[in-house]
């Protein structure tokens, strides 16, 4: 019998006085040397209506087999102003990133209508965010493309892992350090198309890409 581990047992092992002492940290896509909450300063998570919990989330968005489950996050760089949405399809890994000049909730939910409003309503089942004011206009999603959101518990980010391991990927093209001044849109959709067109082993080695197309029943050129 094959006995299951967590993926939260792998990350406890990882920042355990044996896995550092390893150097295991420095093998995951975000390279962070301590785990952990982030202090807050005393400041509240903005509220949002009509808030919705993870835990009500329906339980086939919970695994990745289902289609059409996003999760979504804000990407942040050196300057204030340098702000980048990205999204991901559960099942597939499919990323998308777009580029903000805010951290406007409307702004924030037309950029998410923008990049998904073109999918059938198959593919646009449910997203889930962390506890951000950026996502406080997700009625205005659901009520453009039908899209459901649903919010991970306060600091927990790794409930929704999938978006946190892609941006992960895509800081190693664009890092915290960097000015997004000195990447155009085509810089950014070319790093996002690299990202997604690379075979992974959780796929079965093909790409984001390629399970996506399948997923809706679309046929790739080869």
């Amino acid at each position: 019998m094959n006995d299951a581990v967590s993926a939260e047992s792998i990350y406890r092992y990882v920042y355990s006085p044996a896995g550092r002492r390893a150097g295991l940290p420095r093998y995951l896509a975000q390279r962070k040397a301590k785990r952990g909450r982030r202090r807050r300063n005393g400041r509240r998570e903005p509220s949002i209506p009509n808030r919705a919990s993870i835990d009500q989330r329906p339980a086939e968005a919970d695994g990745r087999i289902a289609f059409g489950h996003w999760e979504g996050d804000l990407m942040h760089f050196r300057r204030q102003k340098d702000i980048l949405l990205t999204l991901q399809e559960r099942c597939s890994r499919l990323t998308l990133a777009e580029r903000l000049s805010s951290k406007d909730a409307t702004e924030t939910a037309d950029a998410i209508i923008s990049q998904l409003t073109a999918l059938p309503s198959t593919a646009v089942q449910t997203i889930t965010h962390d506890n951000g004011g950026e996502f406080a206009r997700h009625d205005r999603v659901r009520d453009a493309i039908g899209l459901r959101a649903f919010f991970c518990d306060p600091h927990s980010p790794w409930q929704r892992g999938g978006i946190e391991n892609a941006n992960g990927r895509l800081r190693r093209d664009l890092p915290r350090k960097a000015s997004l001044n000195g990447y155009s849109d085509n810089d950014i959709n070319a790093i996002v198309w690299n990202l997604n067109a690379t075979p992974r082993k959780c796929l079965g080695f093909k790409t984001p890409i390629e399970v996506f197309a399948s997923q809706l029943g679309v046929a790739l050129e080869t």
